[in-house]
């Protein structure tokens, strides 16, 4: 049986990816479940997060985003019988590759909505990013729950693609020319208040000439806390984010919260299981009812894999890309 894996350097820092022959066990374990999976979304592989968890080895599994059938369980498996469908039950007009490149990002899209921000009718959002995959499923959950939703974008292409969306976005900001003031556009699009809620995909933490063109187009920290309303919430992705004294104390005058955006969290205590499935079985059926439209690339065979996940792993795609099997 073929997989693919990621072929890590001594230092960690290159990585490249291969197919590889590897061998199922003939006799399960307790507690493991065997599935036969239909198809399989890929995202880039926290290098850093496998060295803090210890889980460096020359080869690592790639692709965890998967959706498929279930074909064995072990003696202690009470939850999963065979012929069952994983992730979640699959409706039937719903593929497994749209499930597949769905639910990481609806994941992602819920923990920041609901978890850490508390969307509500009402609510302004600035969704920074929002022709990135992540960036249209949070739109969309952000729209279907009656929030007015603002969006920054990387191209003037992106700028044309998210004005054709509907329900439609009250501003699409392009900020590839460097020509539009953040702060001012959405202060203005909301009367002087302020934002509710921005969900970033990264932000600047200093103005250096070292920074890539991707990262110049990034808004600084500051511009994020000038243009959060009272009371707001900042969902950040910058997992190196530092704040200096000022930053900090003028979110607390402001009464806002920063949390960071990181969907592992889930699968980091047995406690937090029960809502885990729940969210992953309500994107399964917003999918299903249309409210999820995701954008996704033509289906890839396994023997194309290792060019898409490098892509991938370089972000230099736009769309979801899903191996199907």
């Amino acid at each position: 049986m073929k997989g693919l894996y990621c072929k890590l350097s001594e230092s960690a820092e290159q990585v490249r990816f291969v197919i590889q022959e590897t061998e199922i066990p003939n006799v399960l374990g307790s507690h493991c479940v065997k599935v036969q999976v239909k198809a399989c979304a890929l995202s880039p592989l926290d290098i850093k997060l496998l060295k803090d968890l210890k889980l460096q080895r020359e080869l690592v599994p790639v692709g965890r985003e998967i959706a498929g059938v279930v074909l064995e369980v072990g003696p202690k498996v009470t939850f999963f019988q065979p012929d069952d469908e994983v992730v979640v039950r699959k409706p039937e007009k719903v593929s497994w590759t749209e499930v597949a490149g769905t639910i990481r990002d609806g994941v992602r899209s819920y923990t920041a909505l609901h978890t850490l921000s508390h969307v509500t009718a009402g609510n302004t959002v600035l969704v920074l990013d929002g022709a990135s995959p992540f960036g249209i499923i949070t739109i969309q959950l952000a729209h279907y729950h009656g929030a007015k939703v603002l969006s920054t974008t990387l191209s003037v292409e992106d700028k044309q693609f998210l004005e054709q969306l509907r329900p439609t976005i009250a501003r699409v900001i392009n900020m590839s020319d460097g020509k539009a003031d953040l702060v001012e556009v959405c202060l203005e699009e909301t009367g002087g208040l302020g934002v509710d809620i921005v969900i970033d995909a990264g932000v600047r933490l200093y103005n250096t000439d070292e920074e890539t063109a991707i990262k110049k187009l990034l808004p600084h920290k500051h511009d994020i806390i000038m243009l959060l309303a009272v009371g707001g919430h900042w969902v950040t992705a910058e997992e190196g984010l530092q704040l200096d004294p000022p930053d900090s104390r003028s979110l607390f005058l402001k009464g806002a919260t920063l949390s960071f955006l990181n969907e592992e969290v889930w699968n980091a205590s047995s406690a937090c299981q029960g809502k885990y499935l729940h969210i992953m079985k309500d994107v399964v059926e917003k999918l299903s009812n249309g409210t999820f439209r995701p954008q996704l690339e033509d289906p890839v065979p396994l023997y194309e894999a290792t060019v898409s996940m490098e892509m991938v792993q370089k972000k230099q795609v736009r769309k979801r890309h899903v191996i199907h099997l």
